[in-house]
């Protein structure tokens, strides 16, 4: 292996790295002016938390789209879905059996179904417009907007997106919805300034001091530029790699940038499989892909119209089948149980297969 593929390589990783910090402290500072401005848990949970945690897909494809690399724009957002149900779910049911909520097979999974045809039909003409970002923001706000009116009912009928930005930003929720929001939003007892640690003997906490607004901007102006440019030395090794393989930005886009975009879910559900809590993955794991699609490409096309090369209408295709498997594996028995993950993981090896040849 020459050196400059290995320095490529560490620049690649070391980028995704900081991605992932720096949508942390973008998340921990902005949630924390919010709640400073009085607006509430849920809210903050549904937009702010959620889209942090959508932030390294977002800051990949707006960079790649900037320098022109439209194949590792596009390949990330749909590389990324593909790869959140073919290996995430597919891992994590391999390990464990996963429950499938009902609201998710009967409204998420369906969404997320029309979405990606949705995209397809934009990009038949092979360009993602600004008009085209501004209809997928309008379903994003929908989707929000969705998730609100599930979260104030009751908690039977929540589904598992809602539930997991209620709990993260009250600070009850599982290992796997830690996970998935990827970001340490201060918990309830903090927001009412306790903290468990500060307890005097008599066993009644003692206030804890808040960060200062001062504190939460620059932490989220420093997560903000961390992002920013950590997305444009990522992009930059990503596209030297293609260059010294000799392959697509496609290809590229569709593997290893989405790869490196989904490792910490990747990392953080096969843990919370390991422990035995990983029940809210399918629906964390559906959101997620509805969020790369509305709001990674929506935000993308905004800011700088993409060109959508034909090749990438059939990758969307099987995104489009993948989460028709997901959705016959949820009518059958509202799970996905160990064969059905494996069999995942092996429908993704062979679109790999055939995508790198």
């Amino acid at each position: 292996m020459s050196i400059e593929i290995i320095k490529q390589l560490a620049i690649l990783i070391i980028g995704f790295a900081l991605l992932v910090k720096g949508a942390d402290l973008f998340v921990d500072g902005a949630s924390g002016i919010a709640k400073k401005f009085g607006i509430s848990e849920l809210i903050i949970g549904l937009t702010i938390v959620a889209m942090g945690t959508s932030a390294p897909e977002a800051a990949v494809s707006i960079a790649a789209a900037a320098k022109g690399s439209a194949g590792i724009s596009i390949g990330n957002v749909i590389g990324s879905n593909i790869m959140n149900i073919f290996i995430i779910l597919g891992v994590v049911a391999a390990i464990t059996p996963l429950k499938i909520e009902r609201s998710t097979v009967r409204y998420e999974m369906p969404f997320t179904i029309i979405v990606t045809v949705l995209f397809v039909l934009m990009g038949r003409d092979g360009l993602i417009t600004r008009v085209d970002g501004a209809l997928l923001w309008a379903g994003l706000l929908l989707y929000i907007a969705y998730l609100l009116r599930q979260a104030k009912q009751k908690p039977a009928e929540v589904p598992a997106q809602a539930e997991t930005a209620v709990q993260k930003t009250e600070g009850t929720g599982s290992p796997e919805a830690v996970a998935e929001t990827a970001a340490d939003v201060p918990t309830a007892d903090t927001e009412a300034g306790v903290t468990p640690a500060a307890a005097t003997e008599t066993g009644e906490a003692v206030p804890a001091e808040s960060p200062s607004i001062w504190k939460l901007i620059a932490l989220t102006i420093v997560g903000l530029a961390v992002i920013l440019v950590s997305s444009d030395y990522a992009v930059d090794a990503a596209v030297a790699l293609a260059k010294i393989f000799n392959i697509s930005d496609r290809v590229i886009g569709l593997t290893i940038v989405a790869l490196g975009t989904s490792l910490p879910e990747l990392v953080t559900s096969v843990t919370a499989a390991l422990r035995g809590n990983a029940d809210l993955a399918v629906g964390n794991v559906v959101g997620s892909c509805i969020f790369n699609l509305l709001f990674v490409l929506g935000t993308s096309a905004l800011i700088l119209p993409i060109p959508c090369a034909p090749n990438f209408l059939s990758d969307a295709y099987v995104a489009v089948g993948a989460t028709v498997l997901l959705l016959l594996f949820g009518f059958t028995q509202m799970k996905i149980v160990r064969w059905e993950g494996v069999l995942l993981v092996a429908c993704y090896v062979a679109y790999a297969y055939v995508a790198l040849v």
